[in-house]
C-alpha cells in the first residue's frame, strides 16, 4: 500500500490533513505516459497561449484558496505569498506573449545559392519541443517555483507537456494548483494530462529515469539535485538537467564604499539576509569587509538590525534542525564570532544572526570551508579582509554562484579606483553581478538570467525570465526539403507571420 502524503503545519509541526498518496512506479509511468499521448495537443501556439492566459486567470480568481493553503504549508505569510502570487501569474502570462511573437522558433532560411563555394543548398531552421519535461518543485516557493511555477509555464510554452513532482513541503497548495491548471487545459480544449503530479521521493527518481521524459527542471539541494543529474546522465539515452543546486552569493564590500556609507550597506545587508527567514536563494551568505573602523562601523549597524530582527519559521522541522546544526558546527571554529548568534528562536522558530572572522582563514584549505558552502536560513558570514590581495584569495575559492554582489564607492561607480577590475573578477563566479544593490528578489524580465557556473546550476540556462523557454526546444534543419512538405513555420510565405532571418538579415 502506498504512503500517505501529509499536509504538516510548520508552525506547530503537526500533521494537518492526508493529501494524496506517493505515487507506485506504475504510477509513475501512466502519468508520463498520458502527458506523451497529449504533446501534439499542444502544438497549436494559439491554443498553448490562451491556456497559459487561463491558467494565470484561474489563479487569480482562486487567490485567497491558493495563499490560505501556502500559507498553512510553510509559514511564509499572506503578504510574502500575495507578491508570489502575482509573480506566478505574470509568468503566466508574459510567456503566453512569447508564444504568441514566436520569436522563440528562431526561424532561419538561407536560400541555395549555388555561386558560393563550396555552394549553399537551401536551408530552414526553427525549433521544435523535446518532449515531456519533469519538474520538481522548490519548497521556498510554492508557487513561483512549484506546481504552475516558470519551469512549468516555460516547458508549456515551448510545447511540452509537464510532470511535476510535487515538494513534500506543500503537497496541498500544488494539488490545488494542479488541479487549477488541469482545469484551463480542459477549457482551452487540451486534454488535462498536461500537466501531470506524483508525490514522493520513489516517484521523483522513477520520473527522471522514465525512457518518455526528454528533460528535467529542478531546484533545491546541491545533494538532491546532483543525485537527479547523475540519474538523468545515467540513463541509456542521457536527457538535459537544468538544476539549481546551492549558491553562497558573495558580496564584496570595498574600503571606499564602507568609508562612504557604512551604516546604509549595514543595514541593507541586514535585510536582505534575513528576507524570508534567509530562505531566499540567492541570500548574501559571504560577505567580504575590510578590516579597520569603517569596517567595525558596517559590523555594529549589521548587529543592531538583525538583533532587532524577531524569530521566523522555516519551510520545515527538519531544515530547522539542519540549520541550527549548521550555525553551530561554524560558530565552533577558531576565530569565529558570532556578534548575533545565530540559532533556535522558540521551540519551532529560528533566530537570525551572523558569524565573523579573518579573510585569511577562509584563503586557504582547512576546516573552515564549510564557511564557503550555502547554510540555508537567516544567517551570513561577515569575512574581514586586510588588503585587496587578501579577498582576492578569497574569491578565487568560492565556486560558482547565481549572484555577486558589489558595494562600490561614487568614485569606483564613475570608472575610478578598481571598480572595473572587480567587477571583472566577480564575473567569472555568477549569473548575475549586482552593483549597490542586494540580490534578493528576482525580476521576471527578458534580461533576467537565473543560473550560474555550478554547483549554481547543472547547465548556462536561465530558470527565469523569457529565454528559460529555450532549455525544453532543440533545433532541427531542413536541406533541400520541398516547399509543399515543410512546416509552416518554414515556408517563403511566412503564413504564420513569424520573425524571421532570409539570408541572414533579419525580416522587416
Amino acid at each position: 500500500m502506498a504512503a500517505p502524503v501529509w499536509s504538516v503545519d510548520p508552525r506547530s509541526g503537526k500533521q494537518r490533513e492526508e493529501v494524496a498518496a506517493e505515487a507506485t512506479a506504475e504510477e509513475v509511468d501512466a502519468t508520463v505516459r498520458a502527458a506523451h499521448e497529449a504533446r501534439g495537443s499542444l502544438a497549436d501556439r494559439t491554443v498553448r497561449a490562451a491556456f497559459l492566459r487561463r491558467a494565470a486567470d484561474l489563479l487569480d480568481q482562486a487567490g485567497e484558496a491558493v495563499i490560505e493553503a501556502a500559507d498553512a504549508e510553510t509559514a511564509l505569510g499572506p503578504g510574502r505569498l500575495t507578491g508570489e502570487l502575482a509573480r506566478t501569474t505574470y509568468q503566466l502570462r508574459a510567456f503566453a506573449d512569447i508564444v504568441d511573437e514566436g520569436a522563440f522558433l528562431d526561424v532561419h532560411i538561407d536560400h541555395a545559392d549555388p555561386q558560393l563555394t563550396p555552394p549553399r543548398p537551401d536551408l530552414r531552421r526553427y525549433k521544435i519541443p523535446l518532449g515531456v519535461v519533469a519538474v520538481y518543485s522548490a519548497s521556498n516557493f510554492p508557487l513561483a517555483f512549484s506546481v504552475p511555477g516558470g519551469d512549468t509555464a516555460s516547458a508549456l510554452a515551448a510545447g511540452c507537456p509537464v510532470v511535476v513532482k510535487a515538494h513534500p513541503d506543500h503537497p496541498a497548495t500544488s494539488e490545488l494548483c494542479a488541479a487549477l491548471l488541469r482545469r484551463a487545459a480542459a477549457e482551452s480544449g487540451l486534454p488535462e494530462a498536461v500537466v501531470g503530479l506524483v508525490h514522493g521521493f520513489d516517484a521523483g527518481v522513477e520520473l527522471v529515469r522514465h525512457p518518455l521524459i526528454t528533460a528535467a527542471g529542478f531546484t533545491g539541494s546541491v545533494r538532491g539535485g546532483r543525485a537527479l543529474y547523475d540519474a538523468a546522465a545515467a540513463r541509456p539515452h542521457p536527457i538535459p538537467f537544468h538544476g539549481e543546486l546551492g549558491s553562497l552569493n558573495p558580496v564584496v564590500v570595498t574600503q571606499d564604499a564602507v568609508e562612504e556609507r557604512a551604516d546604509q550597506i549595514g543595514a541593507g545587508l541586514a535585510g536582505a539576509m534575513t528576507l524570508g527567514v534567509g530562505q531566499f536563494c540567492v541570500k548574501p551568505g559571504l560577505v567580504l569587509v575590510p578590516e579597520g573602523a569603517a569596517g567595525d562601523g558596517l559590523v555594529k549597524e549589521l548587529t543592531a538590525k538583525v538583533s532587532d530582527t524577531e524569530a521566523g519559521v522555516l519551510l520545515d522541522h527538519r531544515m530547522r534542525d539542519a540549520f541550527i546544526a549548521g550555525v553551530q558546527a561554524r560558530a565552533e571554529l577558531p576565530d569565529v564570532e558570532a556578534p548575533v548568534t545565530p540559532g533556535a528562536g522558540g521551540e519551532h522558530t529560528v533566530s537570525a544572526g551572523f558569524l565573523t572572522l579573518p579573510a585569511a582563514r577562509l584563503a586557504a584549505d582547512g576546516p573552515h570551508d564549510v564557511l564557503l558552502e550555502e547554510c540555508f536560513g537567516p544567517v551570513t558570514v561577515v569575512a574581514r579582509y586586510a588588503d585587496d590581495a587578501e579577498a582576492t584569495a578569497v574569491l578565487g575559492r568560492l565556486p560558482g554562484n547565481l549572484t555577486a554582489t558589489l558595494q562600490l564607492s561614487s568614485g569606483e561607480c564613475a570608472g575610478e579606483g578598481s571598480g572595473g577590475e572587480l567587477l571583472a573578477e566577480v564575473t567569472a563566479l555568477a549569473g548575475r553581478v549586482v552593483v549597490n544593490g542586494w540580490p534578493t528578489g528576482v525580476a521576471v524580465a527578458p534580461a533576467q538570467h537565473h543560473g550560474g557556473p555550478y554547483p549554481a546550476t547543472t547547465s548556462t540556462s536561465t530558470s527565469v525570465g523569457g529565454t528559460a523557454i529555450e532549455r525544453w526546444l532543440r533545433p532541427v534543419a531542413y536541406q533541400d526539403t520541398p516547399p509543399a512538405l515543410l512546416p509552416p513555420e518554414l515556408r517563403d510565405e511566412n503564413p504564420l507571420g513569424l520573425p524571421r532571418r532570409i539570408d541572414g538579415a533579419r525580416e522587416a
